[in-house]
């Protein structure tokens, strides 16, 4: 059997959001992991992008943006429903398939929020901090108007939208990890209680070891390293 060949890089956030939906998938990948500054040839001719994640289909189908990637992942396979599609038998099948239909677009549209809105922000709040500019505070308050809604949806439930794992939870985690990261005294003294406490469990997790495993680089001819659990 052809595995679907994923192209990977081990702490790029998009990367890791589409190996986390793999990896709750239940579905084996091949994992080459690359960098990006010697990037194989076999990556830039399957896309043109040349970024990961590239995800190669048995059908040589091409997936190359991470949410597509997340959304084949657990479109082929969704154990723990992290899209809301599953009904419960407790209620009517109408009743529960309409609930489903709002969490899922919930979950559509607070992702697309952080990747249009948050991202930006943390990608400014990253360079202040790095090249000690003036305007670090504001970049974080920034950044903070979004880390608030987290922090107000947590309040009400374990999880981003409600009290079970979702695809919202997984897409966000490996950013609101480098937020976490950029001034780490700040953030432990920082008010938002119920969002230290998602991201602690999400970072102390197996599936998170597992996911965040170091391979070796990917070379033509090395043994195929399947992904994934399964």
């Amino acid at each position: 059997m052809t595995l679907p060949v994923l192209y990977s890089l081990r702490n790029c956030p998009y990367a890791m959001r589409s190996r986390l939906a793999i990896f709750r998938s239940k579905q084996a990948v091949e994992l080459r992991d690359v960098v990006l500054t010697d990037k194989p040839p076999q990556m830039i001719a399957a896309s043109s992008k040349a970024t990961v994640p590239i995800l190669v289909l048995a059908s040589s189908k091409v997936i190359d943006e991470s949410l597509d990637v997340m959304l084949w992942a657990l479109g082929e396979s969704d154990p723990n429903n992290l899209l809301r599609t599953d009904s419960s038998t407790n209620e009517s099948v109408s009743s529960n398939q309409t609930m489903g239909a709002i969490k899922l677009e919930d979950i559509r549209n607070l992702v697309a929020l952080f990747d249009r809105e948050f991202i930006p922000c943390l990608d400014a709040y990253k360079c202040a901090k790095r090249y000690h500019e003036s305007n670090l505070q504001e970049c974080r308050q920034a950044c903070e108007v979004y880390i608030q809604q987290l922090e107000q949806r947590l309040s009400s439930h374990a999880y981003l939208i409600d009290d079970e794992e979702s695809m919202a939870d997984i897409a966000l985690l490996p950013f609101i990890r480098k937020f976490a990261k950029v001034e780490r005294q700040w953030y432990q003294q920082s008010p938002y209680l119920n969002l230290r406490r998602w991201l602690n469990r999400y970072l102390q997790s197996a599936m998170f070891n597992k996911v965040m495993a170091k391979y070796p680089l990917w070379s033509l001819g090395q043994p195929v390293i399947k992904f994934g659990d399964f």
